[in-house]
């Protein structure tokens, strides 16, 4: 339950348009959503390191397309003869050196409390995005989970990550089918539905060795709620409104409930072996996109 800005309003608008009207609008974000990515991305790569690791394994795991820039020593010739197409053989723990992405496309995602924030929706795109650049030029996959088939370390591919995100992204858990083995997997969202669902959903992936990382985004006003008097507070996803005569009366008892989910959430991941980030919206996304990389740079079991 939030209060309804024009912002909320508008994101009610987009979501009522015919489905021809919502693909252009979002294909028109991309451009922006792009530049926006790449100048985060550039203003951290000079302050962080490669984290590939150095290992073995040829264990099948499934044939890819080629692309531009893979060794014509990984072309699969039999299984290119069998089709038009030419293949690569990629072995398990190559795809498990893979990061596979995945952000909340939910209604709540697109609430934003003041028309000089950028939505969670944009923002955790905005990260998703700056994050493959990151990766794809330190030589590692990435895909996302749920709509790639494979993942990709193409410099194309974050080009092809934004055109993906028009899709509907479902919601968690995944499908397993894509992830292999050890992979890591990387969650955007704002992550305030009950603690014990998204544990479940969670233990999806680690009962197959997946690691994985949260990116918690949230508006400064869903941690503060700073409202008073009287307010009108309309659900994003079809929750009765709720009226208010004063809204301060609310607060403590909003943020002591508010802290006990956060606490929640952190011992919930804690106990599975996952990494929950925080990140604000009011804050730089350069700042979530450093916190990020270092936390999937740091090895298991340190930091």
């Amino acid at each position: 339950m939030r209060p309804a800005p024009d912002a909320a309003a508008q994101a009610a608008s987009n979501r009522s348009a015919p489905p021809h009207a919502q693909a252009e609008q979002l294909a028109g974000r991309l451009p922006a959503l792009l530049i926006a990515a790449e100048r985060v991305a550039y203003a951290v790569a000079p302050g962080v390191h490669g984290r590939r690791r150095v290992g073995q394994g040829e264990t099948f795991w499934q044939y890819r397309d080629y692309e531009p820039g893979d060794r014509p020593q990984l072309i699969d010739w039999r299984q290119t003869a069998k089709s038009d197409r030419i293949f690569v053989r990629q072995s398990e723990w190559e795809a498990a050196q893979s990061v596979w992405l995945w952000r909340d496309a939910s209604a709540s995602m697109d609430w934003r409390s003041s028309a000089d924030l950028p939505a969670k929706r944009e923002r955790a795109e905005v990260l998703l995005l700056a994050l493959s650049i990151l990766l794809v030029q330190g030589g590692e996959r990435v895909g996302l989970v749920g709509l790639d088939r494979y993942p990709s370390n193409s410099r194309h591919a974050p080009g092809r990550l934004a055109l993906t995100l028009t899709q509907p992204s479902g919601s968690l858990p995944l499908p397993l089918e894509a992830l292999p083995r050890h992979a890591a997997l990387v969650l955007f969202g704002d992550f305030l539905d009950p603690v014990p669902d998204l544990a479940r959903a969670l233990g999806h992936y680690v009962e197959r060795g997946v690691k994985g990382t949260l990116v918690q985004v949230v508006d400064p006003a869903e941690v503060t709620l700073p409202y008073r008097g009287r307010t009108r507070f309309e659900g994003t996803e079809g929750e009765l409104p709720w009226l208010l005569s004063r809204a301060e009366s609310v607060r403590e008892a909003y943020r002591r409930r508010l802290a006990e989910h956060q606490a929640a959430l952190q011992d919930a991941c804690r106990r599975l072996g996952w990494v929950l980030l925080t990140h604000h919206s009011d804050r730089p996304a350069t700042e979530g996109l450093l916190s990020l990389y270092g936390a999937l740079a740091t090895p298991p079991g340190r930091g």
